[in-house]
């Protein structure tokens, strides 16, 4: 069975991601700070593989891959999923503190562990994988007061183009998927109201998040020689297109 490694799997789409892993039969390393949930997302399920990490610690993202090598040989799959959202503010209202963790998370994290699927990738053998970055679709087109979020989104792109040109002679291929207004904790306000480029405050069309865990399915299951490096998926009627 191949092996996928899902971080940030504790909630939302992280959750119903490895959920849908599980269920198409993949090994599933399931990586989040909190592990009760973790627990209850395994329970039954030897493919499963519970690990508590904080992604933006270097010591607890190499063990957490080592574990999964340990466990079920190699790593087929990275979704860099982990990442965390701020109230929204104008820039000269955000702290430091602020903009670090945001950066911390959405960024360092990600780094972090695309290079340990990356390292562990390209020395396995049969050497080759995939890695999929959750993106967003502000790594287009901001909302008001998005600056931290934003902003490390527009890098997650880079991340995604250099790891896919990178990972070339290695047979480890790099995509990203792009995600608007999936129902899950983080983004509930959105579907209850949040401010428009306009000044008006809406509320915002939402879609399943299984819709999204269905399309990094696809993503991830492509066949070796293909890539969509990015992908886009959003709820039908949501203002990105017409943002400003």
């Amino acid at each position: 069975m191949p092996v996928i490694v899902v971080t940030g799997a504790s909630a939302g789409i992280g959750k119903a991601t490895a959920r849908r892993f599980l269920d198409e039969g993949w090994h599933v390393a399931l990586l989040a700070r909190r592990m009760d949930p973790l627990l209850e997302l395994a329970q039954g399920r030897a493919s499963a593989l519970p690990i508590a990490c904080d992604v933006t610690d270097e010591g607890q993202v190499d063990a957490a891959f080592a574990a999964t090598v340990a466990r079920f040989g190699r790593v087929d799959v990275l979704f860099n999923n982990a990442g965390k959202m701020l109230k929204g503010s104008l820039i000269d209202d955000l702290s430091l503190a602020d903009w670090q963790a945001m950066v911390d998370v959405n960024l360092t994290g990600m780094f972090l562990c695309a290079r340990a699927a990356f390292r562990q990738m390209r020395r396995q053998a049969p050497m080759g994988g995939r890695i999929i970055n959750n993106g967003s679709v502000s790594a287009h087109a901001p909302r008001p007061g998005s600056v931290a979020y934003t902003s490390t989104k527009h890098a997650i792109t880079g991340l995604t183009k250099t790891l896919a040109l990178d990972g070339r002679p290695f047979d480890i291929a790099a995509g990203q998927i792009d995600i608007g207004n999936a129902m899950t904790e983080l983004a509930a306000q959105i579907g209850a109201g949040v401010p428009q480029a306009d000044g008006s405050i809406r509320a915002e069309p939402m879609m399943s998040v299984d819709e999204v865990a269905a399309a990094v399915l696809h993503m991830a299951t492509l066949p070796t020689g293909t890539n969509i490096p990015f992908l886009s998926i959003m709820a039908t009627a949501m203002p990105w297109l017409g943002r400003g």
